[in-house]
């Protein structure tokens, strides 16, 4: 092995890269459905460096190539999230200040418990990151204390309870989960027949019904073209209307507009056609459906849209971002038209926005860079939270002019999972050099003390908390529960066992943007008090 370690320690990129491959091998290994993922090549490359330390050799990788994986993932991150995260701030607010709330407790449960064992400050921070599984927090803590190296050896031993823990309390939420009432209505598409006399314009229909359904397909009487609805159309008693929506929304449409038509006007695509399209035209991209005019330029609708593996209805005002997938109904004589529109290319699916996310990630280190006064000196957020903060922002504006700032979802999903990667590897190496001496002087058991109450507290707060105060669903604690630790095998865990309800991402999109920054955000002070 001298004549590998000789090798690796003189060339850190192979060294980098064996470390990703080996490591995600281990981390695809699945024990009881439950694997460690990404956080395999964490374990990997602190056992490579221990190794070769200890044969004499001194294996790293570069600190700037670190700080580039870490920023790509947070800035990825904060792409995909944009959109959601301040729509969640307004709409679910009770949520997101309980999860801080215990996010907060269990930052006092570490510090309090550190000192009391005589901690370092920069492992008390580390050890809090690991505790909570946030690899930027880990990042954010290692800056802030000046000792990154210590931070990663404390968050390496108290990260292993932090993930085993969590999917413990998932099991429990989920224990209770199977008599939820809070169940999501899938997408469905149902023909209706009008049985009203008051001529109601469909605009009028909106504003009873709201726009979580809408109207993709218009036939007055039997034989008559099928046409595309407008808002300005009324609807006449025993015409047949296409209504698509959440089912428990279309099933109350039906229900004050009619009753369900044994004709589907989707079977005659004479008139009206339907075609999935992957939106690839940057000049679409950061637009709302309703900017697109597409009734006035093609007598056509969106009339849904899956990004990643979420079905969205087509409202008028849902933004659309490169890759999505948008259903579209037209007239069968424009529909390549619209297609082409739309750009209908699978490079909408890979297309990285060079601009946007060169822009972007310089902004965001930049920011991240800025001393901060706090009384008795300044602070830095940091390159991880500076990319996050301006990931959320590109993504949340979608569009600047004529410059697109969002990246496609599958691009995104790319970038982050690389960047994750590259960073572990980077901090694997730091703590194989210190983690040696960890265990040697038996600092270990302080660390993975401090770390057990620090899950526990977070893990039972949660559980208290958003299910006897805010009255939430086992299943879509579960999803809370994964977002909060900002854990992906938690995620996995759960929706393995729910069969991937979509209230487990839910929960789990609804929380996980404040989280990732309320982390970044307490390590960041812990490491610098």
């Amino acid at each position: 092995m001298n004549a590998v370690f000789s090798l690796l320690a003189e060339q850190p990129l192979i060294f980098l890269f064996l470390m990703l491959g080996i490591g995600m091998a281990f981390g695809h290994l699945k024990l009881k459905g439950v694997s460690l993922g990404a956080a395999a090549v964490l374990f990997v490359a602190i056992a490579t460096t221990a190794w070769a330390l200890a044969s004499g050799y001194e294996l790293e990788v570069p600190p700037e190539v670190g700080s580039l994986g870490l920023a790509l993932f947070a800035f990825a991150i904060g792409i995909t999230s944009g959109p959601n995260f301040f729509h969640v701030m307004r709409t679910s607010a009770n949520v997101v200040l309980a999860m801080i709330a215990v996010v907060l407790l269990g930052a006092a449960v570490t510090l309090l418990l550190g000192r009391a064992f005589g901690m370092e400050t920069a492992m008390i921070a580390g050890t809090f990151a690991g505790a909570i599984t946030n690899t930027p927090a880990l990042a954010a803590a290692g800056a802030a204390s000046g000792d990154p190296a210590t931070a990663t050896v404390g968050y390496s031993i108290s990260y292993v309870y932090g993930v085993i823990g969590m999917i413990g309390f998932t099991m429990l939420a989920l224990s209770y989960g199977k008599n939820d009432t809070d169940a999501p209505s899938p997408l469905i598409n149902r023909t209706v027949r009008i049985e009203r006399d008051d001529d109601l314009s469909l605009l009028e229909v909106h504003s009873k019904l709201g726009e979580k359904v809408q109207f993709s397909r218009l036939r007055r009487g039997e034989d008559g073209p099928i046409t595309h609805p407008r808002n300005t159309d009324r609807i006449y008693r025993d015409d047949l209307i296409t209504i698509v929506g959440p089912e428990s929304d279309v099933r109350t449409a039906i229900e004050f507009l009619g009753h369900i038509s044994s004709h589907s006007l989707m079977t005659d695509r004479r008139y009206l056609d339907f075609r999935r399209v992957t939106i690839s035209n940057p000049k679409i991209a950061g637009r709302t459906v309703e900017e697109l005019g597409l009734e006035e330029k093609f007598g056509a609708t969106v009339s849904r849209v899956r990004r990643g593996d979420i079905d969205m209805v087509g409202e008028p005002g849902l933004t659309l971002l490169l890759g999505d997938r948008a259903r579209i109904v037209a007239p069968t004589s424009k529909m390549e038209a619209v297609s082409k529109f739309f750009g209908d290319s699978s490079r909408g699916l890979s297309d990285i926005n060079p601009v946007a996310l060169g822009l972007g990630l310089a902004l965001g280190l930049f920011i991240g860079q800025i001393p901060i006064p706090i009384p008795g000196g300044t602070f830095v957020i940091g390159a991880a939270a500076g990319s996050l903060i301006v990931g959320l922002l590109m993504g949340r504006v979608g569009r600047i002019g004529n410059v697109t700032t969002a990246l496609p979802h599958t691009a995104c999903a790319v970038l982050q999972e690389l960047g994750l990667l590259v960073f572990l590897a980077y901090a694997g190496a730091n703590a194989g050099k210190q983690i040696g001496s960890a265990f040697a002087s038996g600092a270990w058991i302080q660390i993975f003390v401090v770390g057990f109450a620090t899950t526990t507290t977070v893990g039972v707060g949660l559980y208290f908390v958003m299910r006897y105060f805010i009255k939430m669903g086992g299943t879509r604690l579960s999803g809370v529960i994964g977002g909060t630790q900002t854990q992906p095998a938690v995620l996995a865990f759960a929706n393995n066992r729910t069969g991937a309800d979509p209230r487990v991402a839910l929960g789990y999109a609804m929380v996980y943007p404040v989280a990732m920054i309320a982390k970044i955000l307490v390590a960041q002070i812990l490491g610098g008090l």
